[in-house]
């Protein structure tokens, strides 16, 4: 009897019928396929994983980033849902930011001619080595407070804090006594009157709450206090909002930030909005989404919150005092009773949908998606993360660290508390604390013209590149004055999520929302895929956010984890071999990932929160357990014959590698075959046949048209590679 041989082709085929797909693979999971000198990509198990870590981190993984600190300590820095840590050897060290909010009306005091400013808060205890920032901005003493500024001294309820400037008035914004206290061109709230009107202001000189901007010294007695904060006023059928805030330094066109939510006549007013006059170094005006149904004002102006100060502290953990405890030291010294730098409020750590990483140099750089940005240093005195300072960026959709000058880049970053989703900015080079473009830094930013938003940001060789949600920009380094240049390379190639990028050999690989794309620098190309069903048709859509790519250089794939249509969750993956330019797919949950790096083989976090180093052993893992991997492909028909007679097939002889070069070839490989005369037909099965080293061949009695294969593994602790299986075969009969 004659024999013939089945060489399979490499990758497998879902967008074809089965019959089409003759002698290549129809559905995979957990294997990979390797090169070979021949041009056939040999199909083999996919590598184990092991546990990286002993116990899970407690939430959804979303970032990883391994780097090693000047004394070559090798560290994981791992952003997640509850949690931002760093896990060095087996210590894991919780580093997340915290914050603490009070929403108060503190005391604001200055003095002509000094930048430093004293504030008293009766609900935070301050500390040295917090930051605070005002979200509802102040002014006093013809100054604006407004961004992250760091507590210089604290001392009990009262901090101080260094302006940008010196201020032009000794003032507070707590009850002055009328009769000299006035500052011209202030905005003041009558508090009380006495028995004589404040003649400078008007008829309703004697009403308590009227809001009036001081012209001269004023008479009378009674008191007024500062106003500190932005008063609005409206008129009934108008869109026009006219805003008291003194000093305020805007010009027409300014973006304007609500941040605390106020009604003023009926407008709900919130967000970002643009200065449309200026009417005095006092106030100005700007239009609201819709009409007033009420007058309010002017001297009867709405106080943003209230009049309170919504203050955000970022809260940083000092050093852990010595030891003293019981018995050390006098009584009543040390140990329990020691006082705290941290606030009589307690900090509350930061929760993140997601971050973004990155090392600079030794430190950490973090970002929650919308947050801040913040660093920790390993050889630092801090034990959580931190806020960069100066004058960085409070919200930002995400951040890299660029070459070649080392600078911090934001995206979807803002100049105020409303995220601005086009936006670029980037620090001064070396230094992550600058970021407003003076004529002696490298400071600057940028507004991305086409899409909605920024998705995604990555250095990548030689440049840095954007995507939006069409498009993928590139910014070049050009140095001084403009520091980068700005091209759009791609249109209508926007990325799917912050995490969907990967860099391999030169090369940027990314997915989109119906197709994968790769640049070489020639510009995007969209890269063919024979499994676009199994993904696009099958991908829940209301979790895009959460795909996230993994590149394995040591195999040449760039895999893509993504949430199934039945999940929330990532659940599923496709991998592409760039070697081969093939594709295959199966279940296993990742959601975030790191190449090989200075900790070793590629580590993913597990849709468990636990973290697991890849290739290693032959194994999958479910937390600390060694379990098996289900190993399986399914190939498309093959025809037995192409005339009218039908095949018997009596042997099958299995050619496979049993094992790794130095280890037992103690695998066991099911294989069942499924054989049918019509495509349409519901194929008969012939197995499952067990297989082995010893297995010489198979007796099967097979009488059919079309033939197709599975192949399957379930043992723990083995390795297998499929070569070319080969079958006895006759003709028998017409069909």
């Amino acid at each position: 009897m004659p024999h013939n041989t089945i060489k399979l082709k490499p990758g497998v085929e879902t967008n074809t019928t089965p019959a089409l797909n003759e002698a290549a693979y129809s559905s995979s999971s957990f294997i990979r396929f390797l090169p070979e000198r021949n041009g056939y990509g040999l199909a083999q198990k996919l590598g184990g994983w092991v546990a990286y870590y002993a116990s899970s981190i407690g939430s959804k993984i979303r970032a990883l980033k391994g780097w090693a600190d000047l004394n070559a300590t090798n560290h994981l820095g791992i952003g997640a849902e509850s949690s931002l840590s760093v896990l060095t050897g087996n210590n894991l060290v919780d580093i997340t930011p915290q914050t603490s909010v009070t929403n108060t009306a503190p005391v604001f005091a200055t003095t002509s001619g000094s930048n430093v400013v004293t504030v008293t808060d009766s609900n935070i205890t301050a500390s040295v080595l917090d930051y605070v920032t005002y979200v509802t901005p102040v002014t006093v003493g013809g100054l604006v407070l407004n961004g992250p500024y760091k507590i210089q001294s604290a001392a009990g309820t009262q901090y101080s804090i260094y302006a940008s400037s010196n201020a032009t008035a000794t003032a507070n914004t707590s009850t002055n006594t009328v009769g000299g206290s006035f500052v011209v061109g202030n905005t003041y709230e009558i508090v009380s009157v006495g028995s004589t009107s404040f003649t400078s202001i008007g008829a309703a000189a004697n009403t308590v709450g009227v809001i009036f901007t001081s012209t001269g010294v004023g008479s009378g007695s009674g008191t007024a206090r500062l106003v500190a904060e932005y008063a609005f006023a409206t008129t009934s059928g108008s869109s026009i909002v006219t805003t008291y805030f003194d000093n305020h330094g805007f010009n027409v066109g300014d973006s304007f930030y609500v941040g605390v939510s106020t009604t003023v006549g009926g407008i709900p007013l919130f967000g970002l909005y643009t200065v449309q006059s200026v009417l005095t170094t006092s106030s100005f005006t700007f239009a609201a989404a819709n009409s007033a149904t009420s007058t309010v004002g002017p001297t009867t102006a709405t106080v943003i919150n209230s009049g309170l100060v919504q203050s955000t502290f970022y809260v940083a953990i000092g050093p852990q005092p010595l030891g003293t405890g019981f018995g050390v030291g006098g009584f009543g010294v040390g140990g329990f009773g020691v006082g705290t730098t941290q606030p009589t409020v307690p900090g509350t750590a930061i929760t993140a949908t997601d971050w973004t990483i990155d090392n600079f140099g030794q430190d950490l750089i973090a970002c929650p998606a919308g947050g801040a940005i913040y660093y920790w240093d390993p050889s630092g005195q801090l034990q959580n993360a931190q806020i960069v300072g100066g004058n960085g960026p409070l919200v930002n959709s995400g951040i890299f660290v660029a070459m070649p000058e080392r600078q911090v880049i934001a995206y979807g970053s803002s100049f105020t508390l409303s995220p601005d989703p086009m936006l670029v900015r980037w620090s001064d080079i070396e230094d992550f604390t600058q970021w407003v473009a003076t004529p002696t830094n490298q400071a600057g930013s940028y507004r991305i013209p086409t899409g909605s938003k920024i998705v995604a940001g990555i250095q990548g060789p030689q440049q840095g590149l954007l995507w939006t949600d069409l498009d993928l920009w590139a910014m070049q380094y050009i140095g001084p004055p403009f520091v980068y240049g700005f091209n759009k390379i791609g249109s209508n190639c926007g990325a799917i999520s912050r995490h969907c990028t990967g860099q391999l050999n030169g090369a940027i690989y990314w997915m989109s929302q119906k197709q994968f794309f790769m640049s070489m620098g020639s510009g995007p190309q969209s890269i063919p895929c024979p499994v676009w069903d199994v993904i696009f048709q099958n991908i829940n859509t209301s979790y895009l956010y959460k795909v996230a790519c993994g590149v394995n250089s040591q195999f040449n794939e760039i895999t893509w984890y993504y949430p199934s249509a039945s999940s929330t969750e990532n659940d599923s993956y496709v991998k592409y071999n760039t070697v081969l330019q093939q594709w295959d797919y199966g279940s296993l949950g990742r959601t975030a990932w790191i190449d090989q790096s200075v900790l070793g083989s590629p580590i993913g976090a597990g849709s468990d929160n636990y973290l697991y180093q890849h290739e290693v052993g032959n194994d999958a893992a479910n937390g600390t357990q060694t379990t098996a991997m289900l190993s399986s492909f399914q190939t498309g028909y093959f025809q037995l014959n192409e005339a009218d007679n039908l095949i018997f097939i009596d042997q099958i002889w299995p050619d496979m590698k049993w094992g790794t070069y130095s280890g037992n070839p103690n695998a066991t490989v099911k294989i069942t075959f499924y054989v049918t005369n019509y495509p349409g037909d519901t194929p008969v099965a012939y197995g499952p046949y067990t297989m082995t080293q010893a297995t010489e061949y198979i007796s099967v009695r097979i009488r059919a048209r079309l033939m197709a294969f599975n192949i399957s593994s379930s043992d723990v602790g083995t390795f297998w590679r499929l070569g070319a299986i080969r079958y006895r075969y006759q003709i028998d009969g017409r069909f």
